[in-house]
């Protein structure tokens, strides 16, 4: 029944540690079959199984008018959706077409922006770390950061209007959803057993906020204070699209989530590894001394000069993916191009409404893939032409018609306080 899977998760939970606590049995396993409570479900790390679950046999492509693809996202919808409501992370097949059009065309908009958009926000990074003494605790200061230029890029400054005691409490609520929605995830198709009051209390504080941005953007047109070209364009449009102002406080959400978390714990995560690798944290400052002289600001057109930089992001989203591990349910009796046979490398059985869970954090860590050093940080193994073939064994930001819309607006983001 694998109750000693279940057994070794809880224990090990407090540790925060799970995911490395199965690295050397996954590497040695890369594709699993696992029995629990009478259910068989999958996982797997190998390349091959990814690329046709989330491109080839991809779940939003609408194959015909009564046939649609092979996966999607099952219980996930249900488990998350008290969060996040309506959006790219909770649809599937043409809903989730339609929302990922409406906030790609943000996305477009929103690359074409310059650096001097973060200029403020850096500033006050870097003001208040400066004026702090002893030990200092990177990371919700982070957290405060992303928040600020999702909310500047997105909404404008004039949308903010919001008492700092507002948008702390909107990042601790999201945190505690965040760890239930994790918990109502692993009980699929029973999440609706946990809901607890202070989940839904959190769900209600998170939307709230998503919803004043809404609330001021619709109050500022209807007095015609705010033309359509401005700061809160991706709002009015969202609104004519949508004609519901709750549905499109819920692609907010989505939204504000995405910008927020990814960034920050990037963010978090580099600084982590500089510190402790000091001879690449020294050759990071010397690039940008030699592209930005006598502590010029940078320019977006210089982005692409601080190759190294990109090698250390690079490495540090290879060892600490933003999304570690998914799952994805059969839709309809459908095969995963490996993992079955005696070598491995023959054909798997899916049965219509199986999971098979993928983790990116162990493919990343795949000896077969990156060495006999993949676990360690070494930056220098994106020069060259060492993985210039690794395709789909590097998933920073999912993949196929799924690929995370933001990618290139987290790079901006990332390099400011750097």
């Amino acid at each position: 029944m694998a109750l000693d899977i279940l057994k070794r998760q809880y224990d090990v939970l407090p540790s925060q540690k799970l995911l490395a606590s199965y690295s050397k049995d996954i590497d040695k396993m890369p594709n699993m079959e696992i029995h629990l409570f009478g259910q068989v479900g999958y996982l797997t790390t190998d390349p091959r199984n990814l690329e046709s679950m989330l491109s080839t046999q991809f779940e939003g492509e609408l194959i015909s008018k009564f046939s649609s693809a092979d996966w999607g996202l099952g219980s996930r919808r249900a488990g998350l959706f008290p969060l996040l409501g309506e959006g790219i992370f909770t649809q599937d097949g043409r809903p989730w077409k339609h929302s990922r059009e409406l906030l790609r065309r943000q996305f477009v908009r929103i690359n074409f922006k310059d650096l001097r958009t973060f200029d403020r926000h850096v500033d006050d990074l870097v003001t208040g770390l400066s004026s702090s003494e002893g030990v200092v605790d990177l990371q919700p200061a982070f957290f405060r950061f992303t928040l600020a230029t999702t909310n500047a890029l997105l909404f404008g400054e004039r949308a903010s209007g919001l008492k700092d005691e507002e948008h702390d409490a909107f990042g601790r609520s999201f945190d505690y959803a965040s760890m239930i929605c994790a918990i109502r995830l692993r009980l699929a198709d029973l999440e609706w057993a946990y809901k607890p009051k202070a989940f839904r209390r959190a769900c209600e504080t998170v939307k709230k906020y998503a919803g004043h941005f809404v609330h001021e953007a619709l109050k500022q047109r209807d007095v015609g204070d705010q033309p359509k070209s401005g700061s809160q364009a991706l709002i009015l449009d969202l609104y004519q699209e949508l004609q519901n102002a709750d549905l499109v406080r819920d692609q907010l959400v989505h939204v504000l989530i995405a910008g927020r978390d990814t960034t920050a714990c990037l963010m978090s995560w580099t600084f982590f590894m500089l510190v402790r690798h000091p001879r690449a944290l020294e050759r990071l400052k010397q690039e940008i001394e030699a592209i930005l002289p006598n502590g010029e600001r940078l320019a977006k057109p210089q982005l692409h000069k601080l190759t190294y930089l990109r090698c250390i992001l690079n490495e540090i989203l290879r060892l600490y993916p933003q999304l570690p591990v998914n799952v994805r349910f059969a839709r309809k009796t459908t095969l995963l191009p490996v993992g079955g046979g005696l070598d491995g490398e023959s054909p798997v059985l899916i049965r219509r409404g199986a999971g098979v869970g993928y983790s990116v954090y162990h493919m990343h860590r795949r000896k077969s893939l990156y060495g006999e050093d993949a676990d360690e940080f070494r930056p220098e193994r994106w020069e060259g032409s060492e993985l210039e073939h690794i395709g789909w064994g590097f998933m920073p930001f999912h993949g196929g018609p799924r690929i995370c819309l933001g990618r290139k607006y987290l790079h901006l983001t990332r390099v400011g306080p750097l």
